[in-house]
């Protein structure tokens, strides 16, 4: 119970504890219209007044950056989700509970710093071979089907939907490093 000046006691937090959606949307840096959003996705919770509006504890601010924590390492906001369901939601989480949750991310992080130095070594490569084709470079086209048929829209002058393009021609180059793109 929380004692208010005036005397009377209620229970829950007080309304100095409680912002609306425009004071969270400016503590946030997140747009009113997101944060809907992410209360229907279970993201973050409000309470309601009497009249409908939307009330939420200050600790949503922490929540909110942990979202946006989440999405800056590459997590999907379902992703985020799940790891703040791991927590809860009163008291404020505890150090040692963000902690666990944010170590839960290392696996994830460690899987988009190996994508990310394969593209690198990709991107060296494709420098290096100096093939500079757009429709040919395992890089920029990789495993292209559509392209193997030869130019314009393949798909919409495919017989069959649900087998591709035409088959390509016996004729066609091959991937880029063959050089087959230089005179």
């Amino acid at each position: 119970m929380t004692a208010i000046p005036d005397g009377v006691s209620t229970t829950g937090p007080r309304s100095g504890d409680l912002l609306t959606i425009g004071q969270l949307a400016a503590r946030s840096g997140l747009a009113a219209s997101a944060l809907r959003y992410y209360e229907s996705l279970g993201l973050i919770h409000a309470t309601r007044t009497s009249g409908g509006q939307r009330r939420y504890l200050r600790g949503t601010l922490r929540r909110i950056a942990f979202v946006r924590a989440a999405q800056r390492v590459g997590l999907s906001l379902d992703e985020a989700r799940v790891a703040l369901d791991r927590l809860p939601e009163r008291p404020a989480p505890s150090g040692a509970e963000w902690t666990a949750v944010a170590a839960s991310w290392q696996g994830r992080i460690d899987e988009q710093i190996a994508e990310l130095e394969l593209l690198k070594a990709k991107l060296t490569g494709c420098i290096g071979c100096g093939c500079l084709s757009l429709t040919r470079c395992a890089l920029y086209n990789a495993d292209d089907r559509a392209a193997q048929a030869g130019p314009g829209a393949r798909y919409l002058l495919t017989r069959d939907p649900a087998t591709g393009p035409e088959p390509a021609p016996a004729d066609v180059p091959g991937g880029c490093g063959t050089r087959a793109d230089t005179p």
